[in-house]
């Protein structure tokens, strides 16, 4: 039996590593990932990535490595086609520089599973996708640290001059985690640059706006908590717009509905997400509005028998609190979720036994504001069901969520030596990416 996974993120590298150690390294399957890089970074951390907090090269998991410690294979490719008569996909062409590195291409499987993930949704909103940059890789969020370090550099050389009205602005379209998460990171990183050399840049000089359609930031968690974070982020220097609608971008600006316009040195667009439009073209398989591929309760796409799909990219209903049908919403803890039952079901196919269901859990929902403080909702609280957290305890809740990642692909093990090794790099690396 060979088994396809194509996405290597949260919970198709989870997945790969589960199938991995109970089927390929038993001789019972071969499992095969899939993925455009080489590397994984849980995509929740891509904020901290952007702003330099994070270094993507020491944090990266490598599928190769991780591959041969955990008995599944691992190939580099971009999916590009189903046939599911045939139970094949169809990979791009590799190419490096123009030069074709591998062929255009398939691969064959028993059982698909497409963990593909999401893009950022830019509603089709004219100059967007030419003029902002969007957090959804590695790649864009090195692209943004890139471009923020250099005018920090530039800033700090215009002030040394007496350009004493110089400032830097970032516009952050977005009132989701991404963009609130972000806006307070871009403060933590000037205080680093200016801590190591760039002494011209005060506070004054950073001017970080952030903007939402809606009327409230984090509309998931509570209008409390939605309030808190509002006065926190106001609190560091982010002005915040409120109900204002993105219309046309151009290159260093933003104009409103209401024709308003945002001068910008940087701007970042994270106002939601989407699944990648080409899966709406996948041999028959049925999508929503989002373009997620819709699931039945074992997460099987809907009429079919061997391809699952997990992730952002599933669209999974559920029967949510107030008795109405939901979308399983995009996060990585439906991911790691879902990455669980599929395992299952197909060690249950493999065992011929039945398929089991899938039952989404909220645990619920943390947000940090870099190292000054965290806010959130864990589910399962003594008296009302749910439990408000915030400051340091909601901290170490936000940070634990990434530990059991680790412990999911890791184990307890590796992960306390991880863990034990980023309280070392503190000391010995500099606390922000300064190339």
């Amino acid at each position: 039996m060979k088994i396809v996974i194509v996405g290597g993120g949260a919970g198709g590298l989870e997945l790969a590593t589960s199938l991995g150690r109970s089927l390929g390294r038993k001789g019972k399957a071969e499992v095969l990932l899939l993925d455009r890089a080489h590397t994984h970074v849980w995509k929740p951390l891509l904020h901290e990535v952007a702003s330099g907090s994070l270094d993507a090269e020491t944090e990266a998991v490598s599928f190769r490595a991780h591959a041969h410690y955990n008995s599944f294979n691992f190939k580099v490719g971009s999916i590009c086609g189903l046939d599911r008569k045939r139970k094949v996909i169809h990979l791009s062409p590799l190419l490096d520089d123009g030069e074709e590195i591998l062929p255009q291409r398939e691969e064959a499987y028993d059982y698909l599973v497409l963990a593909i993930g999401s893009v950022s949704n830019d509603f089709g909103i004219e100059g967007v996708a030419d003029n902002c940059i969007f957090l959804d890789s590695i790649s864009q969020a090195k692209t943004f640290q890139h471009h923020l370090l250099n005018r920090f550099i530039k800033l700090n050389r215009d002030l040394g001059r007496a350009e004493l009205n110089r400032k830097l602005h970032v516009v952050i379209v977005g009132g989701g985690a991404t963009g609130v998460e972000l806006s307070a990171e871009l403060f933590k990183a000037r205080q680093w640059f200016s801590t190591y050399g760039l002494r011209n840049v005060l506070p004054e000089h950073l001017q970080v706006s952030l903007i939402e359609a809606g009327p409230i930031l984090l509309p998931a968690l509570s209008e409390r908590i939605s309030s808190a974070v509002l006065t926190e982020l106001e609190r560091l220097g982010v002005s915040v717009h409120l109900s204002t609608m993105i219309t046309r971008a151009e290159k260093n600006a933003l104009i409103t509905k209401d024709g308003t316009r945002f001068d910008a040195d940087l701007m970042v667009w994270a106002a939601g997400v989407k699944a990648p439009s080409f899966l709406c073209q996948f041999d028959g398989l049925e999508t929503n509005n989002a373009n997620q591929i819709l699931v039945n309760p074992t997460l099987l796409a809907k009429n079919s028998s061997s391809v699952f799909a997990i992730g952002d990219c599933a669209g999974c209903e559920m029967i949510a609190a107030d008795g109405k049908v939901h979308w399983v919403p995009p996060r990585a803890q439906s991911a790691h979720q879902m990455a669980s039952t599929v395992a299952k079901n197909i060690q249950n196919l493999q065992a011929g036994k039945p398929l089991v269901t899938f039952t989404y859990n909220d645990y619920g929902s943390l947000i940090s504001l870099s190292d000054f403080t965290a806010f959130g909702r864990l589910m399962g609280g003594l008296s009302t069901g749910s439990l408000k957290v915030e400051g340091r305890i909601a901290r170490i809740a936000y940070v634990s969520l990434y530990r059991m990642h680790q412990i999911a692909i890791h184990g307890w093990f590796k992960t306390l030596l991880l863990t034990l090794s980023d309280k070392i790099n503190r000391f010995i690396r500099p606390r922000l990416k300064l190339h």
